[in-house]
């Protein structure tokens, strides 16, 4: 049995390149210079052959539908061309220089790079109007091509967005199947072996018919998704048209699947035909996805369409995958794609009465292999079509049609300027250096080269790898330092782990926590309870609370511990925080469905935070170990040893808002450098210190050398003021951070050492909307910097500044955006605004909102009227038309309110963003390359990002820290912050005795040989 099947699949291939051959010979190659194609093809080539060149004509491209002016559109280019340098063709820099500005020649310049991207635009893209479709369909069908419209249009950010999208579905189907159907058939694409099919054909997204949509919450995701699908479904069935469902990033896959599935097997369409999806060839996980498609199919006893591609989204997968350290889902070389697709071409046409193949690929030796196995197989030539892209390929279509295969195209439908991202996309896929097209047609490869069995080509490639070094024996050096990985939540079985983790922790509510001092248990007579603040009803737990005199205990137990500590080698210290890191992995669902509860984090920020504490262990055990190194600097007779020490007992007051991260960073890092702690957490967040201290505990910290005290303010005004503590980590409000610097610079009798002050104390973080930005990328942006975990972040954006060509549109698409965000409890997935910490901080907050309310015209404000009165709930909040001098645009609110204030021009944004007493976190985005140094240059923030969020700061890739009164400028989780818990000392040793001293080289790679310094004079 094995041996027939190699010798069918030997013939199968045998057959394959008979028919690629004979393919190629009618091809050619490729467009002939009297056709639009041979000219497209031979400017792209010679314009965007260089890489650097490619992707900044790319930007360039992107960005220019929403550049106004002559003048724009000239800088614009000139900026991106620019950062390319000479690399750009010698004719195109000469081009553009016989252009300069302020001149007539602008305009010209402009004209000229409009002309091109809409001559480019016109290749791929159908019509920007109904009619303009209509015409090209009618025309496609002329040359016996059929299609499938797709719409181009906004990336859907708000619920009206979903429903806008659904609505123009219906409008294509209702507009297109009336001409068609009453057109004369055309065997060839209106039949296939059963008989005739619908001709009027549509392709959609299904993330576009909501704004939200996201496994975490799949639920709400599938029925806000369902709601709009089912309608599309009925007028498809009832004008005699086919909905084909579109297949976008990988983590969006899987409920994709599950939505088109469950809707399917409604009754109203179980017996549906004529609908489709797509499976992607460049995900090892294709193979799999067609059986369980098979099954469903079978099950539910009705055909569907599988349109196999080989995926569109490879380069940000794989960014994204390296980006979050997460396993890349799609095959890293092109040559396991191409054998994958001819795998599942194989599986569909084996199945092609359930899974009707439709083939979408440029490549012709994909499209012979599927037609040698359709022919193996005795699939009818009419049972599968071959699917392509709008104005790719044209000479494949025109062989293949005159063949008689029914060929489709994929036939973008919409405006120039959503469709841009689309035009970008289909250029670099044209472009690229692995592309079909441009090795047959520009690239001229060998016949037989292209036709080659995409396996052979993987199996020449392996005996080509050299063979890989033995590594070096395993030492004692730590693994470079990697960011732990945030939860994929779009992952079933993480989803699972958490809410069983959230069942855990409401088992565990209401106990009692003692006060322990020096390896005792300490009673005070108080109490302090930690409350859920999305209904504080539940006890999350009570803590035993200090007064100042246990404070006092604890800083001399502290003190106690001290001596053998600092004493402990480097990598003893080091190997703690590593234990720690591993206890807290092995706990991280734990540990983050204690912060939903006792701090109403959502799940994806409550994760994100235990992720951050794991960070701050890791590298501050590697940081340390780097620090703990002696440097010598000695010359002959004179031995210079510098080395750090630590300081003594640290105090780590720290806030509730990173309830981990934040009280990890600054303990683990106080303890690393030698030091021993006092941990005063936030009365807000008890637990979460209980928590931490349990860790290191398991971890080998040896008792005493960390004590925790849960208090009030006289507990952590009595750490600050007490004088056996030598240094103070703190992050919070500016007002006590001010207060703690003030008291701590006080010396009073018997304090025999100035205290050192770490302080982070918050911000008023802006950023900037450019008038040529991406507005769906930002307007994201900002919702997530400003509302993301109610606004509670040091780092929150709290004012965006617009400039006035953008201002209208972009504020116009953030409301309508923020209406999308749901509030509610943060144990609910899919809450996006959780509520805020506690009944003061809400009290806080409404006093803010009606503040706003008399500076600004109110655009937003959230009913939280439905949500429980017990919990702490406090809904988005944007007011417009801000003064930069209003309160609201200077003082700090730490909560979801959200301040727009217009700018005529980026330097009056700039004196904007830099009028507040802060200067922690900033943004902009913008398309730019010139505003944007220009921004980097004059923007004075300790964090400054960049067409991103500006929250979510990542231990090591992004220190975090500001100055002006957001902080003293220290950056935790950077390489120079252990020295803020150290000292410096330099030993000097005399080594010359009576003429004669060790080489300073000796035992160095400099020096092997021991050679008297004093010898010849003696002598």
């Amino acid at each position: 049995m094995a041996s027939l099947q190699v010798e069918r699949t030997n013939a199968i291939d045998q057959r394959a390149l008979q028919i690629g051959r004979a393919l190629f010979e009618r091809i050619g190659h490729g467009p002939t210079p009297w056709e639009r194609g041979w000219w497209d093809d031979r400017l792209m080539d010679m314009t965007v052959g260089d890489p650097l060149v490619k992707v900044q004509l790319f930007r360039f491209i992107d960005a220019m539908p929403v550049l106004q002016s002559p003048e724009t559109i000239g800088r614009h280019l000139r900026e991106y061309l620019g950062e390319a340098g000479d690399r750009v063709p010698w004719w195109l820099r000469l081009g553009v220089a016989m252009a300069p500005s302020r001149t007539g020649a602008e305009r010209l310049l402009a004209d000229v790079a409009r002309f091109g991207a809409t001559h480019m635009a016109q290749r791929f893209i159908a019509g920007a109007t109904p009619d303009e479709a209509l015409k090209t369909v009618m025309r496609l069908r002329r040359k016996r091509l059929a299609f499938t419209a797709d719409l181009l249009g906004e990336a859907v950010i708000s619920e009206h967005g979903a429903e806008v999208y659904q609505q123009t579905c219906m409008e294509v189907l209702s507009g297109l199947s009336g001409p068609l159907n009453a057109s004369p058939e055309i065997p060839q694409i209106d039949r296939d072996h059963r008989g005739p099919i619908p001709r009027a054909n549509l392709s959609l997204k299904l993330t576009s018919l909501t704004a939200r949509f996201d496994a975490l919450y799949a639920d709400g995701s599938e029925k806000r998704v369902a709601d709009r699908l089912r309608p599309i479904f009925r007028l498809a069935r009832e004008v005699n048209a086919y909905v084909h469902i579109d297949m976008e990033q990988y983590v969006h896959k899987d409920l994709t699947f599950a939505i088109f599935r469950s809707v399917l097997s409604e009754p109203e369409f179980r017996d549906w035909a004529d609908v489709g999806i797509v499976v992607q060839a460049y995900l090892p996980e294709a193979e799999a996805d067609l059986r369980m498609l098979l099954d469903w199919v079978q099950e539910r006893g009705t055909p569907i369409t599988i349109r196999l591609v080989k995926g569109a989204y490879w380069d940000y997968e794989v960014i994204l995958a390296r980006q979050w350290d997460w396993p890349i889902p799609v095959y890293l070389s092109k040559w396991q794609t191409d054998a994958c697709y001819e795998r599942c071409t194989r599986f569909l046409l084996e199945n092609y009465e359930n899974l009707r193949p439709a083939l979408g690929s440029h490549n012709v030796r994909s499209l012979s292999a599927a037609m040698a196995t359709a022919e193996a197989y005795r699939v009818p030539d009419d049972a599968y079509e071959i699917q392509m892209l709008h104005g790719m390929g044209e000479p494949i279509q025109r062989v293949l049609v005159e063949q008689g295969k029914r060929v489709r195209l994929y036939t973008p439908y919409g405006a120039m300027l959503p469709g841009m991202a689309y035009l970008v996309r289909r250029l670099l896929e044209n472009t690229s250096n692995e592309s079909f097209l441009k090795a047959s047609f520009t690239d001229r490869a060998h016949v037989d080269e292209l036709l080659r069995d995409p396996e052979e080509v993987g199996e020449m490639l392996r005996r080509k790898q050299s063979v890989q070094p033995k590594r070096p024996a395993h030492d004692e050096a730590l693994e470079p330092f990697k960011n732990e990985p945030p939860t994929d939540f779009s992952r079933p079985a993480e989803r699972s782990a958490m809410r069983l983790a959230l069942g855990s922790v409401r088992e565990q509510w209401g106990r009692r926590y003692p006060l322990s001092i020096g390896g005792q248990e300490v009673e005070t007579g108080l109490e302090l309870a930690s409350t859920d603040p999305s209904d504080s009803t539940h006890v999350i737990g009570t803590f035993v609370r200090a007064r100042p005199e246990h404070a006092r205990l604890a800083v001399q137990a502290a003190r106690r511990a001290f001596e053998s500590w600092s004493e402990t080698p480097v990598r003893e210290r080091a190997d703690v925080l590593i234990r720690a890191a591993a206890i807290m992995r092995s706990r991280r669902f734990l540990l983050a469905a204690w912060e939903v509860y006792e701090c109403g984090k959502p799940w994806r920020e409550a994760d994100a935070d235990v992720a951050e504490a794991i960070d701050f262990c890791e590298f501050y055990a590697r940081q340390m170990i780097r620090l703990g190194k002696e440097q010598h600097r000695d010359v002959a007779g004179e031995t210079n040893r510098i080395e750090h020490i630590a300081r003594g007992v640290a105090a780590v007051i720290p806030p509730w808002n990173f309830p981990l991260a934040i009280p990890t960073g600054m303990t683990v890092a106080a303890l690393v450098a030698g030091n021993s702690v006092v941990l005063k957490p936030s009365e807000r967040s008890p637990m979460m210190g209980h928590l931490l201290a349990e860790v290191l505990e398991k971890a080998g910290l040896p008792e005493g050398v960390l004590t925790v005290v849960n208090g009030l303010g006289d507990v952590g005004q009595e750490l600050v003021d007490h004088p056996d503590v030598d240094l103070i980590a703190f992050t919070g409000s500016r007002e006590v951070g001010l207060s703690i610097n003030r008291r701590a610079a006080e010396t009073p009798a018997g304090q025999d050492h100035v205290k050192r002050v770490i302080a982070e104390m918050g911000g008023k973080n802006a950023i900037i909307i450019d008038d040529d930005a991406d507005l769906d990328e930002a307007v994201l942006g900002v919702l997530h910097s400003a509302f993301g975990y109610a606004g509670q972040k040091c780092s929150a954006c709290s004012r965006v500044i617009i400039l006035d060509e953008a201002y209208d549109a972009f504020l116009a698409r953030l409301v309508d955006a923020a209406r999308a965000l749901p509030v509610g409890p943060a144990d609910d997935p899919e809450t996006a605004v959780g509520p805020v910490i506690d009944a003061k901080a809400k009290e806080r907050i409404q006093e803010y909102q009606r503040i706003a309310a008399g500076e600004g015209e109110v655009v937003l404000t959230t009913d939280v009227g439905h949500l429980p009165k017990a919990g702490q709930y406090v809904g988005p909040l944007i007011v417009a038309g801000v003064k930069p001098d209003a309160r609201i645009a200077q003082e700090e609110v730490f909560g979801p309110v959200l301040a727009v204030l217009r700018a005529r021009d980026l330097d009056h944004a700039l004196e904007i963003a830099n009028g507040t007493q802060f200067a922690l976190t900033g943004g902009i985005y913008s398309r730019s390359p010139g505003n944007i140094d220009r921004v980097k240059r004059r923007f004075r923030v300790g964090n400054l990002y960049i067409n991103r969020p500006s929250t979510g700061a990542l231990v090591d890739r992004q220190p975090f820290g500001g100055f002006k009164l957001s902080g003293i400028g220290t950056k935790a989780g950077g390489d120079n912050y252990l020295l803020e818990f150290l000292l410096t000392r330099c030993v000097t040793e005399n080594t010359m005795r009576r003429g004669f001293a060790p080489d300073p080289e000796e035992g160095s790679e400099r020096s092997q040989v021991e050679v008297p310094i004093t010898a010849a004079r003696g002598d």
